[in-house]
């Protein structure tokens, strides 16, 4: 009778972990498409006033996301970001200089999901960026 107690509570705390593990392991698995929608909601206000609604900018003033080869360079996007931009930069081989300020007031996954939106979107295709790459970047 003892021996049938320890295995079933045996049994049963298998099961839990087995359950508990798989159960975590989905927790963990962000896809690239929630990221994205978490990163539409970012975009919209936080970027959306200068970089516009559709990704296209303001030619002179605020360069575009869309259709830009400049998101390629992930840590370059995280760097901007956080930090912000000043100087001259060129965008789809059009000059920009006007200074964008540092967005460190959001969170790691928060950067992580509005560069994740503009990187795949209005033409843009990148590999997904984890808030761990932005956590980095951050110190």
């Amino acid at each position: 009778m003892l021996q049938m107690k320890h295995t079933l509570r045996t049994i049963c705390l298998f099961t839990l972990l087995i359950t508990s593990a798989s159960w975590l392991g989905t927790l963990q698995k962000d896809t690239l498409q929630q990221s994205m929608k978490r990163g539409e909601e970012v975009y919209a206000t936080s970027c959306a006033n200068c970089h516009m609604p559709q990704g296209e900018g303001v030619e002179g003033a605020f360069p575009p996301l869309a259709k830009t080869v400049y998101l390629k360079n992930q840590k370059r996007a995280i760097d901007i970001i956080l930090h912000g931009q000043e100087g001259e930069i060129v965008v789809n081989g059009k000059t920009y200089n006007v200074p964008m300020a540092a967005m460190n007031h959001l969170t790691d996954q928060q950067v992580a999901d509005v560069l994740n939106y503009v990187s795949n979107t209005w033409g843009n295709k990148n590999p997904m960026i984890k808030p761990v790459q932005v956590k980095t970047a951050r110190k």
